[in-house]
């Protein structure tokens, strides 16, 4: 009986990253995930007793972490997904910019090339779709789109999908998702998106501050990201080898106005309020393609932003989630509608 498929995944106790986690142990698979806890480790009690599931607390910016994680009685990973990273533009502003290049640009490379060196055949990288800044002509943008970074966040995220193009000739076959902006309930979910964000501000005050009103975005759900990384470690190589695929669906694309309707259908006595603000942020105001994933590796979502706005209002209404204000679930406290 062959072995069981073995993946490592970095930052695997975050919002991405906890479930994936999930879905690779239900289909199978044996685990490691390497994290550093920024934001807590409860998204992984559930998986601690699983014979399948390993955890090593380590920093990725150091040389060895990745190398030494791996289980000398377990068979090398045959793919490592690479989820840690200082996500978003206000924690990359927060840190700086010489520390989120050494997180997201310098700690890609390391991992890769630990990965390289112990044979993993795959090295699945988490990007965005905030690479494309602002749309100059309106149309919606593809992987072939210029990339206009916005954000100290999208220019590193920039900076290590050079490195990994460069390396697509390597043993380790490079893939690159640019996600949409993530939205749903996960093991360690975040309030700090837009539309959980406006679901939570909407539950708790029935008010709604909203900026860049006009602004289009594309939006998907987490577990929706997690079926396409599925999707990614399972397609022949030749569809994945140095490949960049925007992760998300055409139905996805929405105004800030069109996510305040679906969430006033639920919650019809919020009231909203618009202001101007100008800032030297993330000004992603475009609609997304994404008829490269759905050719290339048959990927289709199977959740709505309305899907999103019921669960998120049941676990708040539930209880499931009882401090959603708390810093657990934001990446960085500054947000802007």
């Amino acid at each position: 009986m062959p072995d069981k498929p073995h993946v490592l995944v970095t930052g695997g106790a975050g919002y991405v990253g906890s479930l994936l986690t999930s879905e690779l142990l239900r289909t199978g698979r044996r685990v490691t995930v390497v994290d550093d806890l920024l934001f807590g480790g409860e998204s992984l009690l559930g998986f601690m007793a699983h014979p399948d599931f390993h955890f090593v607390k380590a920093d990725v910016t150091e040389p060895d972490a990745v190398r030494t994680a791996v289980r000398a009685d377990w068979p090398k990973p045959e793919a490592v997904v690479h989820l840690a990273a200082i996500v978003g533009f206000p924690a990359c502003q927060a840190i700086g910019k010489a520390a989120s290049w050494r997180y997201n640009v310098e700690a890609v490379k390391t991992v890769y090339e630990q990965a390289a060196g112990f044979g993993s055949g795959r090295f699945v990288f988490s990007s965005t779709y905030s690479n494309y800044g602002l749309s100059p002509d309106g149309k919606p943008v593809t992987e072939e789109s210029p990339l206009n970074p916005q954000s100290i966040y999208a220019e590193t995220k920039i900076a290590a999908e050079e490195f990994l193009l460069g390396q697509k000739d390597a043993s380790a076959a490079p893939l690159i998702f640019r996600f949409a902006t993530l939205y749903g309930i996960s093991p360690r979910t975040r309030f700090d998106l837009i539309v959980n964000q406006f679901v939570l501000e909407a539950f708790t005050k029935r008010e709604l501050v909203i900026y860049q009103r006009g602004y289009s975005r594309s939006f998907v759900h987490v577990r929706d990201v997690v079926r396409g990384i599925l999707l990614g470690l399972e397609a022949p190589e030749a569809a994945v080898r140095g490949q960049v695929y925007n992760l998300g669906t055409d139905d996805g694309n929405y105004t800030k106005d069109e996510i305040v309707a679906l969430i006033k259908k639920r919650l019809p006595e919020t009231t909203v309020t618009h202001k101007d603000l100008s800032f030297g942020g993330d000004m992603r105001d475009i609609t997304v393609s994404f008829e490269k994933i759905r050719r290339g590796l048959g990927f289709a979502t199977t959740l709505t932003v309305e899907d999103g706005v019921r669960e998120l209002l049941h676990a708040l209404r539930s209880g499931i989630i009882r401090e959603p204000q708390s810093e657990h679930y934001r990446n960085a406290q500054f947000i802007v509608h």
